[in-house]
């Protein structure tokens, strides 16, 4: 079964974590077999979310290594950089061959590790212009939804984030999975 990790920092943006998580967790093969396994990671058990609340991790970044795929959501203005630790952690799954993707801001955790550089990538476009200043070796596309560069996918928002995530989902599994995967983000069946 393939595994998502989604690294969750301090100050994570919750709707940039828990679309790509229920789009991923809801996603059944024909047989009705779920089609991922998804955890969530963080360098710490608790981490701060933004909007007031505390998130209880049950995953390190061990389970990095352990991933297909590693999802990286956004975090508010407020967050600080991230560790070294986890951008350490982000270019060893890279070199292994590991699929990265960000969520709206969390582009700017993926071009700090340098897996955005020489590469096309997008954000929230209110932040565009900010990642193309501070990240020169990144052509920061502003006006997409999303862009796959094969391993490394960036997405403009945590709405534009349910595509990227349907898209790779197609990738993996086929156009039924991920379409029968987008029936069920916009109304579960009971």
């Amino acid at each position: 079964m393939h595994s998502v990790a989604i690294l969750v920092l301090d100050d994570v943006v919750p709707f940039d974590m828990a679309a790509p998580m229920q789009v991923f967790d809801w996603t059944q093969l024909p047989d009705g077999r779920p089609g991922y396994r998804v955890r969530l990671c963080a360098e710490s058990p608790e981490v701060r979310a933004d909007g007031g609340f505390t998130l209880r991790v049950e995953h390190g970044l061990e389970a990095l290594t352990e991933a297909d795929t590693i999802i990286v959501p956004g975090c508010a203005p407020a967050a600080g950089p991230p560790s070294p630790r986890v951008l350490a952690a982000l270019r060893e799954a890279a070199a292994a061959g590991t699929r990265i993707a960000s969520v709206c801001v969390g582009a700017f955790v993926l071009a700090a590790a340098g897996l955005l550089d020489g590469l096309r990538a997008t954000t929230h476009w209110v932040a565009a212009d900010d990642l193309a200043r501070r990240f020169p070796a990144v052509e920061v596309q502003p006006d997409v939804l999303y862009v796959d560069n094969g391993q490394i996918l960036t997405s403009a928002g945590a709405a534009a984030a349910l595509d990227m995530c349907l898209h790779m989902i197609r990738r993996d599994l086929g156009s039924a999975v991920a379409a029968n995967a987008a029936r069920m983000s916009v109304m579960p069946l009971e």
